[in-house]
Formats: C-alpha cells, sequence, structure tokens
C-alpha cells in the first residue's frame, strides 16, 4: 500500500511536467540540450561553477541550447551574436526579469528596480537612478567619500610596509573599501574595520552579519521549494530579506528623525519625499538602496581582487602601467578620478580583468514576455534566458589567445564593445560609471604608490571559487608590498 501512494505521487506530479517538456522540448523547433529527470529537470546536473558546467554543454549542444528547471524552460546563450539578436530586435521581449524568490522577499515583491517587470513603474526607478542617484553631479558630489575610504585602506597597507616588503591579505581589505564606500554613500555610516564610531559598533556589527548571508546564498533558480535539492530554502530568504528591511527602514527613520544629517543618499531621497510623495516612498527608497548595495559593492571589491592577482602574476604589465602614471601624473601627487581618462593603459587592465573574470559570470537572468524566434528557434513565454558571459568573453572566434591576460588587445578600437560585464540592452547595469570610476582609481593607486611581488616564485592561484552569482578566487589573495620612495607619498604615510 505504501508503496503504491509513492508510486501515485511520482505520477501526480510528474505527469504535468512531462505533459509540459514534450509539448516544448521534443520539438525540432526548440534548442537542444541535455535529457532531463521527470520533476526536477536538469537540476541534478547544476555542478559550481556553473558558468563552466554550461561552458561544457555549450561544447556538445551548441552555443544556444536549453535545460529544464522543474517544469521551467532555460536557455542558455554562449555566443555574441546572438546575444546582439536577443539584446536589438528582442530587446523589448526580453526586458522582464524571472520571477525569483530574490525578487519577492529581498526585491520588495519585485518592486525594486533590479526584480521589477518592464513597464512604468521600472522606467519610473531607472529615471530616478539616472537623475538622482547615479548622474555625473551625484558620483561627483561623493568623490570624496571614495578617495578617503581609497587613502584608508592605502595607510592601512602602509602601516608595515615603510621600510621593506611586508605580507597583507588583499581580499578583506578591498571588501572593507568596497563596502564602506557605499554605506557612507547611501547613509553616511561606515560599518567594517577597526576604525568605527563607538556608538555604532553594535550596529556595524548587526549589518555585517546580514551581509555575512546575503553574500553566501545564492539563488537564481525560477521556481519554489528547490531546498529539497540543496538550494536555499524559501523561508531563508524570506527571513534574511526581512532583516535587510528592519534595517534599512530603521536607517531612514534615522534621517527622517533628524537623528543624523550627513547628506548622504538617504537624506536627499528624503528631501525628495517630501515634495514628491508618490515617487519616493519608503519602499521606493529600500529598494534603491538595496540595488546599490547588491551591485555595488561584492561586485567591484571581487574585480579589484582578480585585477591584483593578474598584475601579481604578469609583473611586466604592472611595470608599464606603474610606467604610464609616472608619466602621466607624476611623482609630486596622487592619481584621481580625473586623471584616468589620461590612463588607457590602466583602462585597459580594468577591461581585461572584466573580461576574463566577469564579476557576474552569468548575467542577471531575463525572462521572455512573449513568444519569440531566436536563430530559429521557437523560444516559448516565460522562459528564462541566461547569458553566459564568461564563455563569451574566452571565445577564440572573438579573441586572440582569449586565455592569457593581455590588456593590449584593448588598444584596438572596438574591442571593448565586446564586453558584456555590466549586461546588455535596456537593463544592463546602470551602476557602470560608479564602478569603473572606483575600480580605476582604486587601481590606480596601489600601483602608483606600492611596489608589489608574490609570496613566492609560483605564480598566484587563480582557481575560481563557488558563487552562482559574483565567482570570487578560491583563495585570497596574499601578497608583498613596500611604500615607493615618492614625494607625493611622504607626507601621507
Amino acid at each position: 500500500m505504501i508503496h503504491f501512494f509513492y508510486f501515485f505521487f511520482f505520477l501526480l506530479v510528474s505527469l504535468p511536467t512531462l505533459k509540459f517538456l514534450f509539448q516544448t522540448r521534443r520539438s525540432k523547433s526548440f534548442p537542444p540540450g541535455p535529457t532531463y529527470l521527470p520533476v526536477i529537470g536538469n537540476l541534478h546536473q547544476l555542478i559550481q561553477p556553473l558558468h563552466c558546467t554550461f561552458y561544457g554543454l555549450s561544447q556538445k549542444y551548441g552555443q544556444i541550447f536549453s535545460l529544464v528547471f522543474g517544469s521551467h524552460l532555460v536557455v542558455v546563450v554562449s555566443s555574441l551574436s546572438i546575444v546582439q539578436e536577443c539584446f536589438t530586435k528582442n530587446d523589448i521581449i526580453l526586458s522582464q526579469r524571472p520571477k525569483l524568490l530574490i525578487g519577492k522577499y529581498i526585491g520588495y515583491n519585485y518592486t525594486a528596480v533590479g526584480f521589477s517587470p518592464y513597464g512604468d513603474h521600472w522606467r519610473n526607478l531607472r529615471r530616478i537612478i539616472s537623475l538622482e542617484v547615479l548622474s555625473s553631479h551625484r558620483l561627483n558630489s561623493s568623490l570624496e567619500i571614495r578617495r578617503d575610504e581609497i587613502m584608508r585602506l592605502m595607510q592601512k597597507l602602509a602601516k608595515d610596509s615603510c621600510k621593506d616588503f611586508a605580507k597583507v591579505e588583499l581580499k578583506s581589505k578591498i571588501l572593507e573599501l568596497t563596502f564602506n564606500t557605499m554605506m557612507r554613500i547611501l547613509t553616511g555610516k561606515r560599518y567594517f574595520g577597526e576604525d568605527l564610531d563607538a556608538s555604532e559598533v553594535e550596529e556595524a556589527k548587526q549589518f555585517r552579519e546580514i551581509i555575512k548571508e546575503l553574500v553566501v546564498f545564492s539563488e537564481f533558480i525560477p521556481s519554489v521549494g528547490l531546498g529539497w535539492f540543496g538550494f536555499v530554502s524559501e523561508k531563508s530568504i524570506k527571513r534574511i530579506g526581512l532583516s535587510l528591511d528592519v534595517f534599512i527602514q530603521g536607517r531612514i527613520d534615522e534621517h527622517r528623525d533628524g537623528k543624523k544629517n550627513t547628506n548622504c543618499m538617504i537624506d536627499h531621497l528624503l528631501t525628495q519625499q517630501q515634495s514628491q510623495p508618490q515617487y519616493y516612498t519608503d519602499q521606493i527608497i529600500k529598494g534603491l538602496i538595496l540595488d546599490l548595495l547588491i551591485g555595488g559593492t561584492d561586485t567591484s571589491g571581487t574585480t579589484l581582487e582578480w585585477a591584483m592577482s593578474n598584475l601579481l602574476n604578469h609583473p611586466e604589465i604592472l611595470k608599464k602601467a606603474r610606467k604610464e602614471l609616472d608619466i602621466h601624473i607624476g611623482q609630486d601627487r596622487l592619481v584621481d578620478e580625473s586623471d584616468i581618462s589620461k590612463l588607457p593603459y590602466l583602462q585597459n587592465i580594468v577591461h581585461e580583468t572584466l573580461r576574463l573574470h566577469p564579476a557576474l559570470p552569468l548575467l542577471v537572468p531575463r525572462s521572455f514576455s512573449e513568444d519569440c524566434i531566436i536563430r530559429g528557434y521557437k523560444i516559448p513565454q516565460n522562459t528564462t534566458l541566461i547569458v553566459n558571459a564568461w564563455a563569451i568573453h574566452r571565445d577564440p572566434n572573438l579573441w586572440t589567445d582569449p586565455l592569457l591576460f593581455k590588456p593590449e588587445r584593448f588598444e584596438k578600437e572596438g574591442e571593448v564593445n565586446k564586453l558584456l560585464s555590466f549586461g546588455s540592452g535596456r537593463r544592463a547595469c546602470p551602476g557602470a560609471n560608479m564602478a569603473q570610476r572606483t575600480i580605476s582609481l582604486t587601481l590606480g593607486l596601489l600601483i602608483q604608490c606600492f611596489e608589489w611581488k608574490r609570496l613566492e616564485e609560483e605564480l598566484i592561484d587563480m582557481t575560481e571559487g563557488n558563487g552562482m552569482i559574483v565567482v570570487p578566487k578560491k583563495f585570497p589573495l596574499e601578497g608583498m608590498c613596500r611604500v615607493r620612495q615618492l614625494s607625493a607619498i611622504k607626507n601621507i604615510f
């Protein structure tokens, strides 16, 4: 009797799935893909790092192939020309996001810009971001914060390396830089490091615990209840979202009550709320803060760590970048954001890092809002699209010596247009300008202020760690640094 019950239950949950799949996947007009199991589809084949797994599948099934997550269809693209077809001719159809649990419980029920459906609400959010949050004027107004946090990093590194080379662990210091920079811009407060305001130590501890949970878990599978298969449960996501909401609301209330007035982003948005309350609700403000916090911290920090790892493995490139700085900036002053445009080789190093190690190797998923034809394949409505930017950035048909770190490749006009590091189309990352400013200035100062070398003769291990969204180095970067004897540095360190 018990065996019959399990058999009956299996049929009950699997037959609708099988019927759905046979109506779609078995058609020759749908992209090919690996065989799948009832109920779970291809979930058992999702081995981290996912971009490598998807790359292997693309070698067998082609640059556009299909998967099944539960009863949900997914199409994976690993070709720049197909991506361009998706985000030019079919960009409006692909301007939707799949209904992810993270969007429901952390993205304020799909109202935050990163999770919001395409439409009037999303366009209003992008307008607010473009004009009030990430405009050139707002970025220029936060320059002193970025510069101050970067100089704090320089001073920490110089503490033990003024006379001789000293061993440093860069990962934690870089993440401290990116989180503190963003939180000062958003809330006027620092939450990482030893030099915190004594009255805010407990609050900082609370925030760090929330962030630790937030960056550890990743969830983009568009189904509910996949905790059975080892993914983060719906209950866990809901709990993290509630904790984050309470924390952000507390900071908004703090500024609204006049307890804090730091001319930060919250203050600016609350001023806008007074004149346009219908557009600047607390939920909208919290969603904007969330988007900037998630999109502008771990990604930038991870990119900087990859960049420095590559420079330590290629001292000739590091030497060339330092020479460019010495020629165009000199040794009497430190490089600033306004100088970045004069430093093409430094910019090429950033571009090459974003090519080999995109912080988001799989772009944030899109969803087809209606039936669509891509490369002759009929893609049904509500199918999820995943773009494997990592694979495209290493495509030998696009790049010469694709596995080598060669910043010089971007001296060729138009090469940078092949990069997908910040997405493409209407829903490309709006924070690209801010990210590139932070990464370029930090990298420029690390090269200008210090001499660098590896701990040993062996190359830095470039193995990727696990991460479904942001992919870090498996082993945190350690190196040796020594302060350079420059007149511009003496009065600072």
